[in-house]
């Protein structure tokens, strides 16, 4: 694999890429197609046959498969490295910019397993941005929520990256939410509308909330409902005064009804999304980003958990996939996202694999043309009308963020799954990577 040099760059204000099938993620495939780029933008898009001449003395690069850059619309940058693994503290103890820099070798390999955005539902990556932004390093746009939020001895409160804090004292766990740590706690009405100003004065795209316990927290049980519905219903209209739209991290049924009564934009995980939450997310519009990956991958590792976790995976495993078959069946509008949080390599959790979420997409019950346009045009609506980008989309206006594959992703989507078969990344329409 060759990476580019980004600090060598003149500007290209026009150039081109030409592919013998383009998949433009809605919409029909393209045989022998070209995309013209501008800037940072798409200028047009078509059959080759249809080229204007105004372009006809422009470079072109030739690849054979052409798709626009993935999304991940749930993903976490925390920094966890081998050696925070053994539980206790060691997470807690570890310093913020030791995590940066694991980050910004995770953010590098995001990018490059053709993954040009992600959405982070809670991390430092919100934090880490401007310096991709300003060219320092090299990683996908970032939409960050910065902190999940919880309710006191709720999901978010309760566990950091596998490691459980409840034993901590209550004050010295928000000390480190205000001063480091990328969680946020509250409680009461106020207290909830106070803490979603707070984000929003960090940078938050959309906020992050969580509604019933989790599979990774110690003393709470997935079918927990955390956050009263006049709790969420006023973190809600909060972040709508801000353009923004909420998350809400969801297991239980009642959680999941209760966060769309509210008027949540995404349901994350869903596990026990039945028939009565299928219909409200049907009239809703909201989106449901049901994280197959974390589950599967764990559940290929389950005797390797602490006892209670294990027993929630094993729980969560058997409700999650009848509730994504269903979704799916029903016709609920789905992104997809992974859960990754490992600066670890080799793991089912380690960022850079994400595009296997694509495959359990497609063994759940989608198309392969259904998986690929989850992973992009769908995604940027997981961010609501007002932060959402023209992006996910091989269309003409639309963000020039776009990925050529070794074969063809149609006929054998796990292709998708190893950064290897990403041969070239644009990102803004600079090249990032090509093979």
């Amino acid at each position: 694999m060759k990476t580019i040099d980004t600090s060598t760059w003149s500007a290209i204000e026009l150039h081109g890429i030409k592919a013998f099938l383009l998949i433009p993620s809605r919409g029909e495939p393209i045989k022998d197609a070209a995309v013209v780029i501008h800037e940072d933008k798409i200028d047009w898009v078509g059959p080759q046959s249809k080229l204007s001449v105004k372009y006809s003395a422009i470079p072109f690069a030739r690849v054979s498969y052409l798709m626009p850059g993935l999304w991940d619309c749930h993903v976490h940058y925390f920094g966890v490295g081998e050696s925070d693994q053994g539980g206790g503290y060691a997470v807690l103890a570890s310093s913020a910019a030791r995590a940066g820099a694991r980050i910004s070798k995770d953010l590098e390999r995001t990018l490059f397993a053709g993954f040009t955005s992600v959405r982070e539902v809670g991390g430092y990556g919100g934090e880490i941005s401007p310096a991709i932004q300003d060219g320092s390093i090299v990683g996908p746009n970032i939409y960050s929520s910065i902190a999940p939020i919880s309710m006191t001895a709720g999901h978010a409160a309760d566990s950091m990256v596998l490691q459980d804090i409840h034993s901590l004292p209550i004050a010295t766990v928000l000390d480190l939410c205000a001063h480091s740590l990328p969680f946020a706690v509250c409680d009461g009405v106020e207290d909830c509308i106070k803490t979603i100003r707070l984000q929003l004065r960090k940078g938050a795209k959309f906020i992050k909330v969580c509604a019933s316990g989790g599979v990774f927290s110690e003393i709470d049980s997935v079918l927990d409902v955390q956050f009263s519905p006049e709790e969420l219903k006023v973190m809600v209209d909060e972040a709508a005064r801000a353009r923004r739209v909420v998350a809400a991290h969801c297991h239980a049924k009642e959680g999941i009804m209760n966060a769309l009564n509210a008027g949540v934009k995404t349901i994350e995980h869903g596990s026990w999304l039945y028939e009565e939450c299928i219909a409200l997310m049907k009239e809703k519009d909201a989106i449901l980003v049901a994280n197959a990956s974390v589950v599967e991958g764990g559940m290929q590792h389950v005797d390797e958990l602490p006892a209670t976790q294990a027993r929630k995976l094993r729980q969560v495993a058997v409700h999650s996939r009848k509730a994504y078959r269903l979704a799916i069946k029903a016709g609920v509008k789905i992104a997809l996202g992974t859960d990754q949080s490992r600066s670890v390599d080799g793991t089912f959790n380690s960022h850079g694999r994400n595009g296997k979420e694509i495959f359990w997409a497609v063994n759940a019950g989608m198309t392969p043309l259904q998986a690929i346009e989850a992973c992009t045009a769908t995604s940027p609506e997981t961010l609501g009308p007002y932060m959402a980008p023209k992006s996910g989309q091989l269309k003409e206006g639309y963000d020039a963020d776009i990925i050529a594959v070794s074969g063809n992703p149609l006929e054998n989507i796990d292709l998708l799954s190893e950064a290897s078969n990403i041969t070239h990344v644009w990102k803004g329409g600079h090249l990032y990577k090509s093979s």
